[in-house]
């Protein structure tokens, strides 16, 4: 079997038996996907090792795209290693970041998968800890409830891919024909975001993402981000906190 669901936000108590009685029937031979802002990789230090545990401890295998709220610092920490044909990152021998641009055999399916996306909710900016006005500005917007990050501490500019994560993704795309099963992002692709909400802005992720959608072939497009369970178009499967069978 083969599960999907949205953002984590390092939060996995809906994988608790009374939130997903499925897990019943499952076996480290089967798979939940998480579409992204999985967030359990976030303080990138010991503290983070009970999640990992917990995650580790689930009856089937935990897979994940990231999103724009992860540790990038704490996640590329992690070796590179191929695994069902595609680059990942292995948190524990069941818990398993699958990276951009890079294809996945499943089950016998085909998985594009291509995480990240750029974040809404920075509208006041991002602060550096090094900046000598730092606590000045950081309590200015706590005070005026500001929207803002902080640098190294809960915003990194890897959030959206790299020129080198956009060629390899074009590579992987190019090698398949542009025929795959499943696609597997965080954020959705220019046409398809604009349908969710239509204050959200293009950007280079999710016009990368519109070329892709015009591009393929593909059974369904699953992704997270905009906190919502929806089905758009019939084959683009929008994913928050409800968990769907894939296969």
């Amino acid at each position: 079997m083969i599960y999907a669901t949205g953002d984590l936000h390092g939060n996995t108590l809906r994988f608790r038996p009374q939130y997903f009685p499925e897990r019943a029937e499952m076996t480290k031979d089967d798979y939940m996907i998480v579409c992204g802002d999985f967030g359990c990789i976030w303080n990138g230090d010991k503290s983070d090792v009970p999640q990992f545990d917990r995650l580790e401890a689930l009856p089937f295998m935990v897979l994940f795209v990231d999103g724009n709220h992860e540790n990038f610092d704490a996640l590329s920490e992690y070796p590179v290693e191929q695994w069902r044909g595609g680059k990942v990152h292995k948190i524990r021998p069941h818990v398993i970041h699958l990276m951009r641009g890079q294809a996945f055999e499943l089950q016998g399916r085909t998985f594009f998968t291509m995480g990240g996306a750029q974040s809404h909710d920075i509208a006041d900016g991002i602060l550096d800890m090094d900046s000598p006005d730092f606590y000045e500005r950081y309590d200015s917007l706590r005070r005026s409830r500001g929207q803002f990050r902080i640098n190294h501490i809960s915003w990194w500019k890897e959030e959206l891919p790299s020129d080198e994560e956009y060629a390899e993704a074009w590579q992987t795309m190019e090698r398949l024909d542009w025929k795959v099963d499943y696609i597997i992002t965080h954020c959705a692709p220019t046409a398809i975001q604009q349908k969710i909400n239509t204050d959200f802005r293009p950007d280079k992720l999710t016009e990368f993402l519109e070329e892709v959608r015009s591009r393929s072939q593909f059974h369904y497009w699953l992704f997270g981000h905009y906190h919502d369970n929806r089905i758009i178009d019939e084959k683009y499967v929008l994913l928050y906190e409800q968990m769907v069978r894939v296969l």
